[in-house]
């Protein structure tokens, strides 16, 4: 009999943590090893429904999804998995593991720490992640004792790589494109260069946002300005959802940014919203204008559209620190160098991004350098984009995750008490009597 498998995560949302929940997932189903059930949480304000809305390739995960009142389990589970923030880590099985991407700073509240603890594994999705989880500690008291106590991670953590689907994060010819509508509208626009962006645009005053996107804009406008010869930047992008409010919001944005630059001429940037499938994505990619992936973050759990984008074999321009350093090799990309400052008060969100902790800020004269670079040398950064996607390829595949979570599995799980029938000997259903003796 298999041992079950309870998986808690954000399956059907529109977010990397959905991705992340569903390839985890499929490779457990795929192993055939575990009775695999799911419950599905909702991620944030991210939309609801990638599987039933647009995404039928999935729909084998249906037959594994538990349908219960307020998620009650009728039994508890031999493996129980959260795909979460780890605070919110609860010990419900007889083993426990925890995945999350992880932090993409110095430092975690101690409420990770503390959830991490409440745990028997901890997967997380890079080595930052993994280091900054077992260097982090604090020093409290115990609210029963009043004993000065040390809060440190206990539990064991290993890195479970985030693995690319190779069937459809590839390249592609131009006649195998078949969203012709995306592809017209990008093949209009007159610039034969295109810088893209892939990302949210999340809380923070302009240089201070996680992504760094409002940098991204204005450096890309005074990097370009009056310039007879520009290339363009798509931003397929948003803020949370997909609503024609989170569009407005998006441009208003880029507006404002716009009329903050005083030049005769701007370059033209271009803003995609709404929900694309993988195989958009891909001929995203893939159209022979979009030549570059670029991104200023100040920090990745692990960085997930750069490693997909980098199995285009087209040139990546990133940032130098945090998840996204364990695939992309400097040799192969244009890894811009900077310092470690402190989150901004407008960036901080309690328990998550927290005051006191450090991520990445971009040397802003690396941006000029590397976009120009890329722009002006495109012929040599394109062999190495053909270098970068072969170790892509070669090491962070869907496949090489699979592996991965079995060795993992199968080294740590422990060997559950196995249910076994009882056997009792047969006996006559009418037994022999003795036989008394006349007196």
């Amino acid at each position: 009999m298999k041992n079950t498998f309870y998986v808690s995560c954000p399956i059907d949302t529109y977010s990397g943590y959905g991705a992340r929940s569903r390839d985890f997932v499929k490779a457990l189903i795929k192993s055939e090893k575990y009775d695999v059930k799911i419950l599905p949480q909702r991620w944030g304000g991210t939309p609801f429904g990638f599987i039933k809305d647009h995404h039928k390739e999935w729909g084998f995960l249906n037959s594994h999804i538990l349908n219960l009142p307020n998620n009650q389990l009728d039994q508890q589970p031999d493996i129980w998995c959260q795909v979460t923030v780890p605070n919110e880590f609860q010990k419900v099985g007889k083993y426990n593991i925890g995945l999350t991407a992880g932090i993409e700073t110095t430092a975690c509240a101690h409420q990770w720490i503390e959830g991490c603890n409440r745990m028997d594994l901890i997967l997380t999705s890079s080595n930052h992640s993994k280091e900054v989880f077992e260097r982090t500690s604090y020093n409290g008291k115990n609210q029963q004792t009043g004993q000065e106590v040390t809060i440190k991670l206990t539990t064991p953590c290993k890195v479970l790589i985030e693995g690319a689907d190779l069937d459809v994060y590839k390249d592609i010819n131009t006649k195998d494109i078949q969203n012709q509508e995306l592809f017209n509208k990008i093949n209009s626009i007159p610039e034969s260069f295109a810088y893209l962006f892939v990302g949210h645009w999340m809380k923070g005053q302009l240089g201070e946002d996680r992504k760094n996107v409002g940098l991204l804009i204005k450096a890309f406008y005074e990097l370009f300005k009056n310039k007879k010869k520009k290339p363009a930047l798509i931003l397929k992008m948003s803020g949370a959802g997909s609503s024609y409010m989170d569009r407005y919001e998006m441009q208003k944005r880029i507006q404002s940014i716009r009329n903050s630059v005083p030049a005769s001429q701007l370059p033209s940037i271009y803003l995609l919203h709404g929900e694309f499938n993988d195989s958009e994505i891909n001929e995203l990619y893939n159209h022979p204008k979009v030549k570059s992936m670029v991104s200023l973050t100040k920090g990745e759990g692990f960085g997930r559209p750069l490693l997909e984008f980098s199995l285009t074999n087209k040139p990546v321009i990133a940032t130098n620190w945090s998840g996204h350093t364990d695939f992309l090799k400097k040799d192969f990309t244009q890894l811009m160098g900077g310092k470690l400052t402190k989150i901004h008060q407008s960036a901080q969100q309690k328990d998550m991004l927290i005051e006191g902790s450090e991520w990445f800020s971009v040397d802003h004269s690396e941006i000029g350098r590397c976009l120009v670079d890329v722009f002006k040398n495109y012929k040599e950064y394109k062999v190495k984009g053909k270098r970068q996607g072969y170790y892509s390829r070669s090491n962070f595949s869907f496949s090489k995750m699979e592996e991965q979570l079995d060795e993992i599995l199968t080294n740590n799980l422990p060997n559950f008490p196995e249910q076994v029938t009882l056997s009792l000997p047969q006996f006559d259903s009418k037994p022999a009597l003795p036989k008394l003796k006349k007196v």
